[in-house]
């Protein structure tokens, strides 16, 4: 592990070499410097942590003004302002300037080392708060969702795209398809990445307490209402809120958020006064809005404030190229949290992944593969360990050059009711078979 450098910027060189002396009994490399030219030389070749600097120094203004164009250069810095005469204003000014402390020179000697220390505690927790940060960045990125099919990096395009706009987005698709991965992304990708991401499944709650939830309210607004509580849309402020299946919302909690995307005002529970906030939306369903909105379910006005751009989610079997990869990683990932040694999947467990329906899609295929590495008793994941419905079904041959008729007919089915939504009726429509025919396969194939 590389030594903390302590670097002393002083004019006097007594008090240099014995404060060296001191620092370099704790094992920490020492640098000097009498003048600030020096000083700079020894920034530009070494990578220092503390720097302890001298108020009076013969070719700059002074070490107050010094610490603020440290901090300025490089922030990463902690910097101990020195001087022989304790002055409050100029301790007051260095502290603004971002110096670490201020103490004087002599009367203070048995404090320094306690205090760099305490200085490179603080460095290491802003480093490893920069690692979480990086780690988060990395995992929410688009770079981290996977799949190299044209249909989901199509879909990765448009988020990309839209991401830094800071616009309303509406994300459709099918349960499981990865709606609030694809939302963290959007928000990870934005210029409010540092401000917070708030998620809330509006389908969770019961109409009155996802009001409550939203907005917040104030102490007796209800029974059990004892003190003053914040809603979402006030944690998220600044920052992107994602509300997940949105269709479920009352018409009366619709018009509330409507008034929020229109001038960023809303009124907390029991209160009189409207509060304000500043949020993006990422709003999500698989619902058709569209027939919600003719239904009468859903709100015209609502539905244009969050459409303003829409991306749709392809389902799994629009994306078969990707399960392979998919299911490589959940292996790997639960293979490592059982500590299992997994390395490999059978031909034939393979092709009953890429052939079954995953009505569930990528949720429904992560619960299997961790399902499998459970029972898995060598280092390939076989048929055996899927469940009794999966093993059961029949693979298609990767050499056949056809398909039999009732696979075909079932996988065509499901594509269209996925084109319309899940809307049965223009199902059978499109299908130009009656509505009765279709419930029936539906039925005799499971989907």
């Amino acid at each position: 592990m590389q030594r903390p450098t302590i670097l002393i910027l002083d004019d006097e060189e007594n008090l240099r070499r014995l404060m060296a002396q001191i620092l370099e009994l704790e094992d920490f490399e020492v640098l000097q410097a009498a003048t600030w030219k020096a000083a700079l030389k020894r920034l530009e070749t070494h990578s220092i942590d503390v720097i302890l600097c001298d108020v009076k120094l013969p070719d700059s203004e002074n070490g107050v003004e010094l610490t603020r164009i440290i901090k300025l250069h490089y922030p990463q810095i902690e910097v101990i302002v020195l001087t022989a005469f304790g002055n409050i204003s100029d301790g007051v000014l260095a502290i603004k300037n971002g110096a670490f402390d201020y103490i004087t020179k002599g009367d203070d000697n048995d404090k320094i080392v306690p205090l760099v220390y305490r200085a490179l505690e603080k460095i290491h927790l802003a480093r490893r708060i920069q690692q979480l940060e990086n780690q988060v960045d990395k995992k929410y990125s688009f770079d981290n969702i996977l799949g190299a099919s044209s249909a989901i990096q199509s879909v990765i395009n448009l988020a990309r795209k839209v991401a830094p706009t800071g616009t309303t987005v509406l994300l459709l698709g099918e349960t499981g398809t990865g709606k609030e991965v694809f939302a963290r992304a959007i928000h990870q990708a934005s210029t409010r990445s540092t401000k917070p991401f708030v998620a809330i499944n509006c389908s969770a709650f019961s109409k009155d307490m996802l009001e409550s939830e939203m907005f917040g309210h104030k102490a007796g607004a209800f029974t059990g209402a004892i003190r003053d509580k914040k809603g979402l849309f006030e944690e998220a402020n600044h920052g992107t809120i994602f509300l997940d299946e949105v269709g479920e919302m009352s018409a009366e909690l619709q018009a509330k958020v409507l008034r929020v995307l229109e001038s960023g005002e809303y009124f907390k529970v029991g209160d009189s006064k409207p509060s304000t906030t500043n949020v993006r939306v990422i709003a999500a369903t698989n619902r058709s809005l569209e027939q919600e909105v003719a239904t009468g379910n859903f709100r015209a006005d609502l539905f244009y404030r969050l459409s303003v751009f829409q991306i749709t989610l392809p389902s799994l079997i629009d994306r078969i190229e990707d399960i392979a990869p998919l299911a490589r990683h959940f292996t790997a990932l639960f293979a490592a949290k059982m500590n299992k040694k997994i390395t490999t999947m059978s031909d034939n467990y393979l092709k009953i992944l890429q052939h079954h329906a995953w009505k569930g899609n990528i949720r429904e295929l992560k619960n299997v593969i961790e399902r499998s590495v459970i029972l898995a008793d060598t280092g390939e994941l076989t048929s055996q360990t899927l469940p009794f419905e999966m093993q059961h079904s029949t693979p298609i041959s990767e050499s056949s050059d056809r398909l039999d008729l009732a696979t075909t007919e079932k996988f065509h089915i499901h594509k269209v009711l996925h084109l319309t939504k899940g809307n049965k009726t223009e199902t059978a429509r499109l299908l130009g078979i009656a509505l009765t025919t279709l419930y029936r396969k539906l039925e005799e194939y499971g989907i």
